[in-house]
């Protein structure tokens, strides 16, 4: 314990000038909300250049175009959601090396972790826009939007190197406890998201093709960024033999990453299955579910922050041995992001359907019906909002103390309720039965993780094991 002390002392001296945060010591409350914030707003503006490219397509160029952009979000997903994951399993390992003061294992694990994100990324870029018109059509894609939907999930999925490598560079600033740099990398790309939607889209003419380009492009920017502020890291000076492949290395980041990985494609499936019914009720459903569904990151992205914020938590507390000041982050994390699901539960009540209205072109004959449906689905996610800021919270927690598994199976169980919904609440309550879907969702996973957590925990009390030498949090 000596030694890690002296090790940890000497990375915060390196690390003195950086934005690195050690969440070893001082107010668990204060350093998870003041981690979160910067992340928080990053979300934020990641969530509103995404709204742009929404509002610029729904308002420059139809209803046709908004439902194409909502025809492809599940399928985009399925590649978006588990290389982001991925990395941040890759990031756990990071973070309790960081917690235990090792340089050469924080070098070692960030240099690994970008061999495996070069290969993967690189596969999914290539292989994936083949898969694009088979996906749409397995979806029954409706033939009004089919073509559009095509051209703006190839693009998107031909830029996954681009979006993996943006998710591992950030994923490495939190490791380190810097939240600041990826809110900075974010602002930048949202303004020049912006700037090259109008241009494209509105300006050139290129419909979503052109908001397809601006995000992708936008992401590269903000990588750009965030690498530079990586090699600025005093304990990130890579040396030639660290990129030396190291496959005992690679088995444990992938061992972290792979179930996280593989929770969010369960969970994408049964998006896609949950897509393919919506579809069958038409294109204006399809627009009126694309319009609520391009809100719903604004829903989550403080649950998002939160859970960054916890797994950095845990990952370096469990690092340094402390399993006490990892259940007093617990309570801190839970009462933090309660307060903040209430008060955007409240905010999307009473505002979500002027906020709806972005999406939705007045000139538009069906729009009145449009907005209506979109704003009975927001309604039925923001009364419910609080279960999904639990289980991001504690997803998280157990992710950073290194336990992936019970993830993966949250996320099994996540697939299991957004389908049950989708086949089957609908013949009893037709279309409106969909609106339930996301919040069936939630809950089916929350309760699992949330006891599992719990079990852990206790498992740990009742064995009056210290951290180092318990092995039923591993």
């Amino acid at each position: 314990m000596r030694l890690l002390l002296m090790k940890k002392q000497t990375l915060g001296r390196k690390a003195s000038k950086s934005r690195v945060t050690d969440m070893t010591q001082g107010n668990p409350t204060k350093l998870i909300f003041s981690f979160a914030l910067p992340l928080i707003l990053g979300n934020l503006g990641q969530q509103l250049y995404m709204i742009t490219d929404t509002v610029i397509v729904g308002q420059g160029v139809g209803l046709d175009a908004l439902a194409s952009l909502g025809a492809t979000d599940w399928i985009y997903w399925l590649v978006l959601w588990p290389v982001q994951f991925l990395t941040q399993g890759f990031a756990v390992l990071i973070t309790q090396n960081i917690g235990e003061g090792n340089e050469k294992s924080i070098r070692k694990s960030i240099t690994m972790s970008a061999v495996l994100c070069l290969v993967i990324g690189a596969l999914v870029s290539i292989l994936f826009p083949m898969f694009a018109k088979p996906l749409l059509y397995l979806l029954k894609t409706p033939a009004d939007i089919f073509d559009g939907a095509h051209s703006y999930v190839t693009v998107m999925y031909l830029g996954t190197l681009i979006v993996m490598a943006y998710s591992m560079a950030s994923a490495v600033l939190r490791a380190f406890g810097d939240g600041k740099t990826p809110l900075i990398g974010m602002i930048i790309a949202a303004v020049l998201n912006i700037g090259l939607d109008l241009l494209l889209v509105m300006g050139f003419k290129w419909g979503i093709v052109g908001a397809a380009i601006a995000t992708i492009f936008s992401q590269f920017v903000a990588f750009s960024y965030c690498l530079y502020m990586i090699s600025r890291i005093p304990a990130v000076s890579v040396k030639r033999k660290d990129w030396e492949l190291d496959t005992s290395v690679m088995r444990r980041l992938l061992k972290l990453g792979m179930p996280l990985a593989l929770s969010h494609v369960a969970i994408v499936i049964g998006g896609i299955i949950l897509q393919f019914v919506i579809n069958g009720f038409g294109s204006l459903f399809i627009a009126a579910f694309t319009a609520t569904n391009k809100l719903y990151g604004l829903l989550e992205c403080s649950a998002i922050s939160f859970g960054f914020a916890t797994a950095t938590y845990m990952g370096q507390n469990w690092g340094a041995r402390n399993p006490e000041r990892i259940r007093m982050g617990m309570r801190s994390s839970m009462k933090l992001a309660a307060a903040f699901s209430i008060v955007i539960s409240i905010g999307m009540l009473l505002f979500g359907r002027y906020l709806l209205l972005m999406f939705i072109s007045s000139s538009d004959a069906n729009a009145p019906r449009v907005l209506d449906l979109a704003y009975e689905y927001l309604t039925i996610m923001s009364v419910t909002l609080l279960i999904l800021y639990a289980l991001h919270v504690y997803r998280s927690a157990i992710q950073g103390i290194g336990n992936t598994v019970i993830p993966m199976i949250g996320g099994l169980l996540e697939c299991a309720g957004r389908v049950s919904v989708a086949l089957f609440l609908p013949k009893v309550m037709g279309e409106y039965g969909l609106f339930f879907a996301e919040t069936t969702a939630w809950l089916f996973s929350a309760v699992f993780v949330i006891t599992s957590y719990y079990v852990m925990i206790r498992r740990v009390s009742a064995s009056g094991a210290k951290a180092e030498t318990c092995t039923c949090l591993r």
